[in-house]
């Protein structure tokens, strides 16, 4: 068993909520399930009607050129990621990834041939990028930008207006990628929508996204994900796809689709329901003394800077290290924000019933005790 998993230890590092899968999804797997006959085995692409549902979302959500060719339904969001980053990276090329981001895309990159140059961003001004910072961050050898939106660690929503000022600067790059992760885009917290990279302009067909079904649709455990790019690379990842594996089970493709059907009212009810606990965490650690009041308008994570607790006699990295350790003693687990380039922080989830929510915060008040410069 391990740490994490102990049951003295309150989870609060996992990145999955502890939804129950929806009614509408389960129903549609048990019709199909329950029906006369062997169960059908779909395309490698994906089921047609799935695929064609998706992108009916992202028209909806004004991303109106996409078509049902573009969309390639994957084992999880983790294979999409992969699929798309064998099929545009070439060996030593360069990902531009600005941090504090998602810890598991160092390996995906170096697993597909690429080199992660990381490009940090700030808490101070809240993770903004320019669109100057990004220019100057390009250099001949950068294939492709990662984004996620929202980020995770950090929640941070990035608006309209940023995006443009971003492509802005892509577009001057014709064989630049851009891929965005838009996992978390249901589960948010301000007024508007949070936008899709597919809803911009894309004239040199440069434009990759990724999203899945276990965060924002509470699909947790059933393994399925999606890309959706031009048509030309949505068709290279379906090639490889054919020749080292097969198609999603067209149960999990038949409760992706009623819950595609029902996205807005499932993300719905998930941010209705977190709200107590995100108002509880926001709360709590706005009372920790030197730790700055978090930001976080989407997903269910807060990234606290709780660099006032770490031992000013480490490095950062080890000193990052040994304050998760600590807490970890404490009873309470979180991630070490060195795994998403920002040591020091940690992202702690609220997606947790609230009774072990409200016992890990007070575990996290006693493990990080007095901040370093007031012993």
């Amino acid at each position: 068993m391990s740490a994490t998993s102990a049951p003295d230890v309150i989870n609060l590092a996992s990145g999955y909520g502890s939804f129950p899968p929806p009614a509408v999804a389960t129903a549609a797997a048990l019709r199909l399930l329950q029906a006369t006959g062997p169960l059908p085995v779909a395309e490698v692409a994906g089921l047609p009607e799935l695929r064609a549902a998706l992108a009916e979302f992202y028209q909806q959500a004004g991303a109106d050129r996409v078509q049902p060719e573009q969309v390639v339904v994957t084992g999880g969001t983790k294979a999409a990621l992969f699929a798309l980053l064998q099929a545009v990276l070439r060996p030593g090329d360069e990902v531009l990834l600005p941090t504090p981001n998602w810890f598991g895309f160092w390996e995906l990159v170096t697993r597909a041939g690429g080199i992660v140059r990381v490009l940090p961003l700030n808490s101070a001004d809240n993770y903004a990028l320019s669109p100057e910072t990004l220019r100057a961050a390009l250099t001949p050898r950068t294939r492709l930008v990662l984004l996620s939106n929202p980020n995770n660690p950090t929640g941070r929503v990035y608006s309209r207006a940023e995006i443009a000022g971003w492509l802005r600067v892509t577009q001057d790059f014709p064989d630049l990628f851009v891929l965005s992760d838009e996992i978390y885009n249901g589960i948010t917290f301000g007024p508007e929508p949070v936008p899709t990279l597919l809803s911009f302009p894309d004239p040199h067909q440069r434009h990759l996204v990724v999203n899945g079904y276990s965060k924002s649709l509470a699909l947790i455990g059933w393994g399925i994900g999606y890309l959706v790019a031009p048509r030309a690379i949505a068709q290279a990842c379906v090639a490889k796809l054919h020749a080292t594996g097969s198609a999603v089970p067209v149960l999990q493709q038949h409760a992706a689709l009623a819950a595609t059907h029902n996205a807005s009212a499932i993300a719905g009810g998930l941010v209705e329901n977190l709200q107590p606990a995100r108002h509880l965490m926001q709360t709590e650690l706005a009372l920790l003394p030197q730790v700055p009041p978090p930001q976080a308008e989407a997903t269910y994570y807060f990234f606290p800077d709780l660099r006032a607790y770490l031992r000013p006699e480490l490095e950062p990295a080890a000193a990052s290290a040994e304050l998760v350790a600590r807490l970890q003693a404490a009873g309470v687990a979180v991630v070490d924000g060195a795994t998403c380039g920002a040591p020091g922080f940690g992202r702690l989830s609220y997606a947790v019933p609230m009774a072990q929510l409200e016992q890990a915060l007070e575990r996290l008040r006693v493990g990080l005790g007095a901040p370093f410069a007031a012993r």
